[in-house]
């Protein structure tokens, strides 16, 4: 401050004409961004940007994990040798597409003999229904015949006992009917059991072929075409589900409020970009929220589902995330360099017609990019400082500077951190440049 000082007043000796001026261009520049070489009347060289207006996505980033829609572990249902394999391992295959097929012959002989008990038993019922009609005939003559004599007994035609004996045949007749009827009962019994036994042969047989159940990626394959597999206890082989494809990831509870709160509104868009080289972003929709946080760790767990048609995504990899709450329309930005902080907040340097700077107080938003949101404080169309802030104060006279360089021309200075190129016989520390009240010396490129 006390090297300013004296500058200023060596500055102000020159103006006047005293004859103890330093020589020319041993001082410092006027104003607060002389530094050496500054140029005539102390123009400052910096590097230029727009406030602009664009659409601008609240997003929040996580890494996840890939997993597979669903994993099918293919197990044979029935013992026998395995006689044919379809496929080749690491193979897509299409749900209902046969896999493997085990030896038929034991289950077709099976199905046989369930068939031919089927048809003993159907024939069994139907000779029980023949000799239930016969009975029946029987059994109505033997009531009739009962009938006729006990009205010849009453009438003294024949004995007592004649009459009894035709009245015990008719109940002996209705007793044999009743039979008839439970034998035909047993039979049909008898015959669903054996359609039962049919149908279950029938699937044991139909286990001989095993398909896939889903579509998806085969994995290694366990048993080769000749040996024995036993039901249920073998896998032959595991079966990928890859589109769709999920990847769960976390995110900080303290986001859950806003989470819910978009997810009510209509589905919420993620982003996945495998960490290969090269990769792509696939774009899908949030469909899980875990129903609880982790209390270790303050997370809680989602779980977008995104079309995998092209398998970028692959099970068990990782992928960088990123869930779009929602988006600002027209929101007003600037490069993230133009924005400085000091004691009083944050700020930045405005260009006016005049090519002076103005100090301006700003409300900073979300950082996209490259760019700041300003919620207060900028007008689109407005030019900000984005790079020589450590030369300025309010009134400062500037210069476009070349953003690659931070050349501002022929004797003119550099912009870049605010040091000065030219300006023969500058004296030592001539160059030291001194922040506006309450600013920081941050946010400059190297």
């Amino acid at each position: 401050m006390c090297v300013i000082s004296v500058a200023a007043c060596n500055s102000g000796s020159s103006a006047a004409g005293s004859s103890d001026a330093p020589a020319a261009g041993g001082g410092r520049g006027g104003g607060r961004g002389g530094g050496r070489g500054a140029g005539a009347g102390g123009i400052v060289p910096v590097v230029l940007g727009k406030v602009t207006q664009r659409d601008v996505p609240i997003d929040i980033e996580s890494i996840g994990n890939v997993e597979a829609f669903s994993t099918i572990s293919v197990r044979a249902q029935v013992t026998g040798i395995l006689t044919t394999v379809n496929f080749r391992e690491g193979d897509f295959v299409r749900k209902d597409s046969v896999l493997f097929k085990i030896d038929p012959r034991p289950y077709q002989a099976a199905v046989d003999q369930a068939k031919a008990n089927q048809a003993r038993d159907a024939a069994l019922e139907k000779q029980a229904e023949a000799q239930l009609a016969r009975d029946v005939a029987s059994a109505a003559y033997t009531r009739a015949t009962a009938e006729r004599n006990d009205a010849l007994m009453k009438r003294g035609i024949i004995s007592q006992d004649t009459a009894d004996q035709t009245s015990s045949a008719a109940a002996a007749a209705d007793a044999t009917v009743n039979a008839d009827r439970a034998s035909i009962a047993s039979a049909k019994a008898q015959l669903v059991s054996t359609e039962a036994t049919v149908e279950s042969a029938q699937v044991q047989l139909e286990y001989c072929v095993i398909q896939s159940p889903i579509d998806g990626r085969t994995g290694d394959l366990s048993l080769k075409a000749g040996n024995l597999v036993t039901a249920t206890s073998t896998e032959l082989v595991t079966i990928t589900e890859l589109d769709p494809i999920f990847v769960t990831f976390s995110m900080p509870a303290v986001h859950l409020p806003e989470i819910k709160q978009h997810l009510a509104e209509g589905k919420l868009q993620v982003s996945a970009t495998p960490q290969t080289t090269g990769a792509q972003a696939v774009i899908g929709s949030l469909t899980f929220v875990d129903n609880s946080v982790d209390p270790s760790t303050d997370t809680i767990k989602l779980k977008g589902t995104f079309a995998n048609a092209d398998r970028v995504l692959w099970p068990g990899q990782f992928a960088r995330v990123t869930l779009r709450l929602s988006t600002m329309v027209n929101a007003t930005v600037v490069p993230s360099e133009a924005v400085q902080t000091g004691q009083d907040g944050q700020f930045v340097f405005v260009l006016k017609p005049d090519s002076t700077v103005d100090l301006r107080t700003v409300t900073t938003g979300a950082s996209i990019d490259q760019d700041t949101v300003i919620t207060n404080g900028l007008t689109p169309g407005e030019t900000v400082v984005t790079e020589g802030q450590l030369r300025l104060e309010p009134g400062t006279r500037v210069t476009r500077a070349d953003p690659r360089t931070g050349e501002a021309g022929p004797g003119g200075g550099r912009g870049r951190g605010g040091r000065g190129q030219g300006g023969a016989g500058a004296g030592p520390g001539s160059n030291t440049a001194t922040p506006p009240p309450g600013s920081t010396a941050g946010s400059l490129r190297p």
